[in-house]
């Protein structure tokens, strides 16, 4: 798992949302965009990062930043993840796990004691040129909202 640095490229993706539309990544051009991959829909700690994503969207907004969220789910898992917790962001599947490889994100980890392979929870601060402002590796759920703000008004 090669992870991406700061000032890299960010690796375009095209992927549909929990309403069946295709985003990808260029879309945003000219945008800054948190994108934060998260390992299974409505499970608990991705409940509280989502939760926390939707809570602090004002600021988020404030700030300028989009938000989207990746991970394996098919998009109507995710759709009931959305419309179950009043998320309103968009809910991204890659259930190839090819966005989640090309970002570094898709390792081996351990739970519960055993090993296997999967999303590493992981976000990504990105500028409006597509390259990474910062990023992190095994991000605790309630974190995403608060390193991404952070790093912005450093």
């Amino acid at each position: 798992m090669a992870e991406l640095g700061r000032e890299d490229a960010a690796p375009d993706f095209d992927l549909p949302d929990q309403n069946g539309e295709n985003v990808k990544l260029s879309d945003f051009s000219g945008k800054k965009v948190l994108v934060y991959f998260y390992p299974r829909a409505d499970t608990p700690g991705c409940t509280k990062q989502a939760c926390s994503v939707r809570d602090n969207m004002a600021t988020l907004k404030s700030l300028g930043i989009t938000v989207l969220g990746i991970s394996p789910d098919t998009p109507s898992k995710q759709k009931k993840f959305d419309e179950k917790y009043g998320l309103g962001f968009p809910l991204l599947s890659d259930p190839d796990h090819k966005a989640a490889e090309a970002y570094g994100v898709w390792g081996e980890k351990s739970m519960y004691g055993k090993k296997l392979f999967g999303i590493v929870r992981s976000s990504f601060l990105i500028d409006g040129d597509g390259t990474v402002i910062d990023r992190w590796y095994k991000v605790k759920p309630l974190d995403t909202v608060e390193k991404a703000t952070v790093a912005l008004k450093k």
